[in-house]
């Protein structure tokens, strides 16, 4: 069975040449393990049924696990999710940054990823790699963090290759990565409501 290459990235100024093997996987349906400014993630194009059930069974997931997806900016959110005035003051603050945003769903979120509520979870990551990929390919890319299938989450390229290398075609390697996942905030309902503080200041929010 082929194992992914590793590819080191710049994680602040990715190399061109990085990016666009990165590329060429998604677009071949592929999985990419790539820096963000949490965990590493792995990702796939946002429309690509196949290669996103391959993600649940390479982290051995239930089908009920949400998986989120990163957008570029405040405008490409706004395509896939609806933002009301009070969910935007939030995003203006927060994004570019380690935040996961409940948002309620469009029509164009693929049934796949969406939450029990016709919710979704949207990042905009202060990550130069993650942002990259995603505006050139024009559309958002799934990103669920690079853990094993019990629960261990990989900080470090090589730690991913040796664990979930078997189902990815492509690592992304920028370096360490600390494990802290992202502060979640749901912004669907008439006040944000902070799910679950990690990374990211989230004291303007709690009550």
């Amino acid at each position: 069975m082929a194992v992914a290459n590793i590819l080191e990235i710049d994680p602040v100024h990715p190399q061109p040449r990085a990016i666009e093997r990165a590329l060429a996987a998604l677009t071949g349906g592929g999985l990419v393990a790539f820096p963000t400014d949490t965990y590493y993630g792995l990702g796939c194009d946002l429309f690509d049924k196949r290669a996103i059930e391959r993600i649940y069974l390479l982290k051995q997931l239930p089908r009920d696990h949400e998986l989120s997806f990163i957008c570029q900016d405040l405008a490409e959110i706004s395509r896939y999710a609806i933002v009301d005035n009070g969910a935007y003051r939030v995003l203006r603050r927060k994004v570019p940054g380690p935040f996961t945003f409940i948002l309620p769903a469009t029509r164009l979120v693929p049934d796949l990823v969406l939450r029990r509520q016709k919710t979704v979870g949207i990042r905009i990551p202060d990550s130069p790699v993650a942002l990259e990929l995603v505006k050139r390919l024009g559309h958002p890319i799934i990103s669920t963090s690079a853990a094993t299938p019990d629960g261990e989450v990989l900080i470090d390229a090589k730690d991913i290759k040796e664990r979930l290398g078997h189902g990815l075609e492509l690592i992304l390697d920028g370096g360490y990565r600390a494990s802290d996942p992202s502060s979640v905030i749901d912004l669907s309902g008439p006040e944000p409501v902070v799910v679950r503080v990690g990374k990211g200041d989230v004291s303007d929010l709690l009550a």
